[in-house]
């Protein structure tokens, strides 16, 4: 049986915007009980475009090829950080985020032309709508209601902090590996957006 790694396609946030994330889970820190939320390392933070689960290695730089023909395809494009919110929804959150803004039509455009190449080498297109977030938190499976419940009115109440923009570049091929400490990125392919052609 061939060797596979956890795989995933996403954007690379740059410093300005890693920041402004640990400032949002500092302040929500203080406001809902300890144990409750499973924080992400703010460096560790991205905003995925395809999860692609076990990949076999000889596969890696197809993928990387396929991501590659896709960049060169699309130009450069403006996102912002948006407002805190949680997955389901506030009255059960489990995952804690902070929103996306700005041009998220070429954002989706993108997208949709990742799924369009990967998807024929076996990883079929996600059927749920594409729901742009940086996650900031995971709730804790031994979490008691009435405290995750805390945790939601906290949301609701809390104030995200400036919007940050930033120029997305290029879009890379990530490692995932889930350690005692925490899940472990790392950066195998980064594929430049082009400076000239569109779609």
């Amino acid at each position: 049986m061939s060797e596979s790694w956890r795989l995933f396609i996403a954007l690379h946030l740059p410093s300005e915007v890693i920041a402004a994330l640990d400032t949002a889970q500092r302040r929500l820190r203080t406001t809902v009980p300890p144990g409750i939320v499973s924080w992400v390392t703010p460096h560790s933070i991205h905003l995925t475009l395809k999860f692609l689960g076990d990949v076999p290695l000889n596969q890696r730089d197809t993928i990387a090829e396929a991501l590659t023909t896709v960049a060169r395809a699309h130009v450069p494009f403006d996102l912002s950080t948006g407002g805190l919110g949680c997955f389901p929804h506030q009255r059960n959150p489990r995952v804690v985020w902070i929103g996306v803004q700005g041009q998220l039509n070429v954002l989706q455009l993108l997208r949709d032309a990742v799924e369009e190449v990967i998807a024929p080498l076996g990883y079929p297109t996600e059927e749920r709508p594409f729901s742009p977030h940086l996650t900031l938190g995971r709730v804790r499976r031994d979490a008691q209601r009435s405290t995750v419940q805390t945790l939601g009115a906290a949301i609701a109440s809390a104030t995200a902090p400036p919007s940050v923009t930033w120029t997305v570049t290029d879009v890379g091929l990530f490692r995932s590996e889930l350690k005692p400490t925490g899940a472990v990125y790392t950066l195998l392919h980064s594929a430049p957006l082009s400076r000239e052609a569109g779609w």
